[in-house]
């Protein structure tokens, strides 16, 4: 009779983990760009009194959009 030792979860090795890991970070990659794309738009969209009341002026949109 043959034992199996279920202790250890499944982890990919090799160039299958490469691959995986790859994916993973493009996915990320592009739900950060994203994010970003969508803070821009919604800020770009706002009068420059309302930029005013949130304690932002147009220059500042980029910054604030690439910080997450």
């Amino acid at each position: 009779m043959a034992a199996t030792d279920l202790t250890r979860p499944y982890a990919a090795s090799g160039s299958a983990a490469r691959i995986g890991t790859m994916f993973t970070t493009a996915i990320g990659t592009f739900a950060a760009w994203n994010d970003a794309r969508l803070t821009r738009n919604s800020l770009s969209a706002l009068t420059d009194r309302e930029l005013d009341d949130i304690g932002l002026h147009r220059g500042d949109i980029d910054s604030v959009a690439g910080r997450y």
